[in-house]
């Protein structure tokens, strides 16, 4: 049987165990192959994806699309549009929960988030007293009509005034979804960070030369 170098390695450093020999092979091994631990634990880093949240503290979420449009909100769309943001939910695909801030949460007026409709990361905007509601859509949920509605009523007794927010990759993610969008509500795509598109009737119509 052909033995990886690895296991060769290892095979010499078993069969010296006892001898005087034993230490020096050891040492051996780990400037060859390194610690096995440290070699083990690099590869499930590689599994993780990295975010910086507003207030400084890093997080890992795992892999996958989803989590993706994640760590663009908390990276992306939270500096550019609600700066300042405090995120006091976050999710993961992995059915952790990765920030969980219950008493601040209340104390803006939440019954709590133990709710089916939430979306993936709540963040409060203390500056313009926004509570932003942010779903990240990958394959499924986006803020429909209905959702809509359910999110209103869930938010009736919130002190800050509720932002519902529908982030997609890029436009062709947007346009499979976009007649389930509802109205009074804000659409971001990761790959147009400094834009959003705002299904909000006339509250937003008007010359963009007046703005400039």
């Amino acid at each position: 049987m052909c033995l990886s170098p690895v296991n060769e390695a290892a095979v010499k450093v078993l069969t010296e165990f006892g001898t005087s020999e034993w230490e020096n092979s050891v040492e051996e091994f780990r400037e060859e192959f390194g610690v096995l631990a440290s070699r083990l634990e690099r590869v499930r880093n590689q599994d993780k994806l990295p975010v910086l949240l507003p207030d400084g503290t890093y997080l890992e979420l795992s892999q996958g699309q989803h989590n993706v449009i994640q760590k663009a909100i908390i990276e992306e769309f939270l500096p550019r549009h609600a700066p300042g943001s405090e995120v006091l939910y976050l999710g993961d695909t992995s059915k952790k929960i990765l920030i969980r801030k219950d008493e601040k949460i209340k104390e803006l007026g939440l019954p709590g988030i133990e709710h089916d409709l939430l979306p993936d990361v709540i963040a409060y905007n203390e500056v313009n007293n926004w509570l932003l509601f942010i779903e990240a859509v990958y394959s499924s949920n986006p803020i429909s009509k209905l959702r809509h509605l359910n999110l209103e009523e869930f938010t009736k007794n919130c002190k800050p005034s509720p932002v519902f927010v529908s982030a997609f990759l890029n436009r062709q993610a947007f346009r499979e979804w976009c007649l389930e969008i509802s109205w009074e509500t804000e659409v971001w795509l990761v790959e147009s960070p400094d834009h959003l598109i705002h299904f909000d009737g006339s509250k937003f119509f008007g010359s963009y030369r007046e703005r400039r």
